[in-house]
């Protein structure tokens, strides 16, 4: 029973995925470059990763891949037993694929030495041969295009002072923890570590935000290629809520939780764009629909938890998720 996995090194929801592979000992084959372009047809949003099944069938949109994989297979799943837990690790991982992904992308194309060496590396990695000259001149079109497109995410220089902030406290927040341990629920990861992981993999490979991890983070730096590999991991998971867990869940409170009020509001108003303000620091963007579709996911787990398990949450969530999530 074999997985394909058609993806990019520099796609971090394919390292997530492929992380999540791994770890769960699931037979798989890597395919990137021409293959990965020739997958996106198979699905119906053209991005990657795709996974193909050993059935035939294509599916990408990485969380609800690891879902159907949690259905699919009982071993070493990634989403803890404890449905408190569970939650929390979905809400982490929502918070890394949503708006950690703002620091990979602005980190990439603001600035130039970024700009310069991603763009040919990530071309050097589709084409796999060509000659220099083609795959520069590649890499000069796709960092044009992805420039241009650093508005649409929110990733102007106006909004990265917040981005920036929000992701050295997440930073800060893994940097005293890892050095104990490594894994947030216990000692086997969970979904919340792959969507974390799948985000700073890319910081932790693009010049500028590699030299800040190094010297600011460097622990939490090496942790990723633990994250990268946890295939001969084995572990438990451990009641309760350590310290760090609660303190990432206070700073997607801080920064996430508005963002996805806004851009609700903004989207029941009929309007294009948005503005708030989080850890005093201004944001702007324009209406993202697949946000609303996250917010509506972590509503509908949030009113399944039974009373204890709501209890338990509520404890770690604190006034602006709870206002949020119950509205």
């Amino acid at each position: 029973m074999t997985y394909t996995l058609y993806g990019a090194l520099g796609s971090p929801y394919s390292m997530k995925l492929r992380a999540v592979l791994r770890y769960r000992r699931l037979v798989y084959i890597w395919q990137d470059g021409a293959a990965a372009r020739e997958a996106l047809a198979q699905v119906r949003a053209p991005v990657i990763p795709v996974l193909r099944y050993p059935d035939g069938h294509y599916d990408n949109d990485s969380t609800p891949v690891i879902y159907d994989l949690e259905a699919r297979h009982a071993q070493r799943r990634i989403v803890p037993d404890d449905p408190a837990q569970a939650f929390i690790a979905h809400l982490l991982e929502d918070f890394a694929d949503e708006w950690l992904t703002k620091a990979m992308f602005g980190y990439r194309w603001l600035e130039e030495v970024d700009q310069v060496q991603m763009s040919r590396w990530l071309a050097f990695d589709n084409l796999k041969g060509g000659g220099l000259a083609n795959s520069q001149a590649f890499a000069e079109q796709f960092r044009a295009r992805q420039v241009s497109r650093m508005a649409l995410v929110g990733c102007t220089r106006e909004n990265f002072p917040l981005i920036e902030t929000s992701t050295r406290a997440v930073l800060a927040a893994l940097e005293a923890h890892v050095v104990n341990r490594h894994c947030l629920f216990g000692t086997r990861p969970s979904l919340a570590e792959f969507g974390i992981y799948g985000q700073l993999s890319q910081l932790g490979t693009d010049p500028t935000p590699q030299a800040m991890m190094r010297a600011d983070y460097p622990y939490t730096y090496r942790w990723l290629a633990h994250i990268d590999d946890m295939s001969g991991v084995e572990g438990e998971w451990e009641p309760g809520f350590a310290p760090v867990v609660a303190e990432l869940v206070r700073i997607a409170g801080e920064v996430y939780v508005p963002f996805l009020r806004a851009n609700e509001a903004a989207a029941e108003a009929g309007a294009e764009t948005f503005r708030m303000e989080a850890m005093g620091l201004p944001y702007e963007q324009g209406v993202f629909k697949y946000q609303l579709k996250c917010l509506r996911e972590l509503r509908s787990r949030y009113a399944a938890l039974d009373g204890a398990a709501r209890a338990a949450v509520d404890g770690v969530l604190g006034p602006a998720w709870l206002a949020l999530l119950a509205p």
